[in-house]
């Protein structure tokens, strides 16, 4: 009897009201649909190439000292790090350029450091390691 008191949809109706849903799905911001997806590519190059001798943790330095809020930070200038003396004359401000060819090649960017045996990665996961240093570190 429910059932009978429940108004009837017109065909035009239904299509109305699909039609609606779909621009509602079509019109959530793409940035906010997409933005996990690199977050966690990032984060998962991260883990692969450097946690287990870095944190983005402030203050968590380990093997290697923390990757917190890097780009913009002078090299080799984390106060309660033992640099390699390459590293603390590097004369330079860490950016996407130093740090991405750093990552794929760091001898041609800081001769003498301690990453030993680090040998690089390649530079598509150099990229998605980067977003997620400026990401994560609040840059």
């Amino acid at each position: 009897m429910e059932a009978q008191m429940r108004p009837r949809l017109q065909p035009s109706s239904k299509a109305w009201i699909g039609a609606g849903a779909l621009t509602l799905l079509l019109s959530a911001p793409f940035s906010l649909a997409q933005q996990p997806a690199s977050d966690d590519k990032g984060q998962q190059a991260f883990n692969n190439s450097c946690r287990t001798c870095h944190s983005m943790k402030e203050g968590d330095n380990r093997l290697g000292p923390n990757l917190n809020k890097i780009v913009g930070r002078k090299a080799g200038s984390l106060p309660n790090y033992n640099y390699s003396s390459s590293m603390k004359e590097a004369g330079f401000a860490w950016d996407q350029d130093k740090l991405t060819r750093f990552m794929v090649k760091p001898d041609e960017v800081v001769s003498g450091h301690k990453m030993q045996p680090y040998g690089g990665v390649s530079a598509e996961e150099a990229s998605k390691v980067f977003a997620y240093l400026q990401a994560a570190g609040g840059q």
